[in-house]
């Protein structure tokens, strides 16, 4: 019988495990793989990208040996440029070398940079299991396909099918690219030579700070990462952009995204890790007339920078008075593009003003990018309630998402918008 032996790596933890959700979601809906272009194999989904296994990987693939393939600059990955990658069949891409690891170690990993839509101990060998595959669909697309794939050992009882798909996005600079994880049918979360220990999803730029892990990954949640959680619109699709090699939550353009769960369909979640607390983290729901930020667990929020593009740019800002247990009005008004830093960090602040005119619906892909400053170190654990009116022009309403909930659960609360202070 075949003695497996786990690898294990370390690393200081930046935690971007973000929770949140600003629409409804889809529990069943067609697939959302990419398949039948031009040049794929009877599946579909392109060349068979190494023979049937059990921990092996493909030869290193090089952006450039795929004819009218973009990527001409590589992929900036967190600083360091790569020309090729090395597709895993234990569900994960890696750069620089090969991993045969098939338990999944909890990112940060060290030396080993990764995007793992689906890390676990897939066994390809079974006569019923499928193959996985490499295709490019278009001049800026790379699709990896794991079809079908089964668990160690031998086992076809059950199988798994999901997609790793790299864009190039020179057009918003040099190395950068969108990352997309597709699920189309999750049965099986580890193999047996696994202990128990359940596959993991995210990606992590092997340097010991720069990661992103999946909710639910390590847990039997990751099960229903084709049906559940997801932080778009689209149940089974997963969507991230890396710009200029930094985590998603460094710049405006570059936002942590809410995570979608359909349970709560309209509720934004957010759960991050503040290594620098100078440095701004923004985040990015879907938009209404105004917003609460809560912090639930972790540092006070220091300063606010709001976004701009919103008529005239201005906000009211709102605190919260303890001893009345209720906001008042600061009097103060802010202006978007401007940071503003608190007399004293707060842990919760209300903005009012963006103007009902906007028709700012939670649920549409509007941005409302806010960018938070801390006051120390440490895990954040925070909620952004979206304030909302109803408008009654006959045909439309603004719909409200309610609290995000990360640790503790909040109710939906709703407040009428007030006008700009002149």
């Amino acid at each position: 019988m075949k003695n497996k032996l786990s690898s294990f790596f370390s690393g200081a933890a930046l935690s971007a495990a973000i929770l949140a959700s600003a629409g409804s979601i889809q529990t069943a809906q067609a697939s959302v793989l990419l398949s039948g272009w031009n040049g794929s194999t009877e599946s579909g989904f392109g060349q068979i990208a190494m023979s049937k296994n059990d921990d092996g990987s493909s030869r290193e693939f090089t952006f450039d040996e795929f004819s009218d393939l973009g990527f001409d600059n590589g992929v900036n990955y967190f600083g360091d440029t790569f020309n090729g990658f090395f597709v895993n069949n234990n569900g994960n891409v890696t750069f620089g070398n090969s991993l045969s690891t098939f338990t999944p170690v909890s990112f940060p990993t060290a030396n080993t940079p990764m995007i793992a839509p689906f890390w676990g101990d897939v066994d390809t060998r079974c006569a019923d299991c499928g193959n996985v595959y490499l295709g490019s669909p278009d001049e800026n697309t790379m699709v990896v396909t794991w079809d079908s794939v089964g668990s160690f050992s031998n086992n076809a009882d059950t199988t798994n099918t999901f997609q790793l798909v790299l864009i190039d996005r020179a057009d918003t600079g040099a190395g950068n690219f969108d990352v997309e994880f597709r699920y189309d049918d999750i049965n099986w979360t580890s193999g047996t030579a696994s202990n128990g220990v359940p596959a993991q999803a995210g990606y992590d730029a092997g340097d010991g700070v720069n990661f992103f892990t999946v909710p639910g990954s390590q847990t039997e949640e990751i099960a229903n990462i084709d049906t559940a959680n997801s932080n778009t619109d689209t149940a089974g699709l997963w969507r991230f952009a890396i710009r200029e090699g930094a985590l998603p939550g460094a710049t405006p353009e570059s936002p942590i995204y809410p995570v979608i769960d359909p349970s709560n369909p309209t509720t934004y979640n957010f759960e991050f890790e503040i290594i620098d607390p100078n440095t701004p983290i923004f985040i990015d729901p879907d938009v209404a007339v105004g917003y609460d930020y809560i912090v639930n667990n972790g540092p006070n929020i220091a300063s606010v920078l709001l976004p701009t593009g919103f008529d005239d740019n201005l906000f009211d800002l709102w605190l919260w008075d303890m001893g009345l247990g209720d906001w008042f009005d600061a009097n103060i008004v802010l202006e978007g593009g401007v940071s503003y830093t608190f007399d004293s960090p707060v842990d919760r602040f209300r903005i009012l003003g963006i103007d009902v005119d906007n028709m700012l619906d939670p649920t549409d892909g509007e941005v409302f990018v806010t960018g938070l400053t801390f006051d120390a170190a440490g895990n954040i654990n925070m909620d952004q309630i979206a304030i909302t009116e109803f408008v009654d022009d006959g045909t439309t309403a603004v719909n409200a998402p309610s609290a995000i909930f990360l640790l503790l659960s909040g109710g939906l609360m709703l407040f009428v918008r007030r006008r700009k202070l002149r």
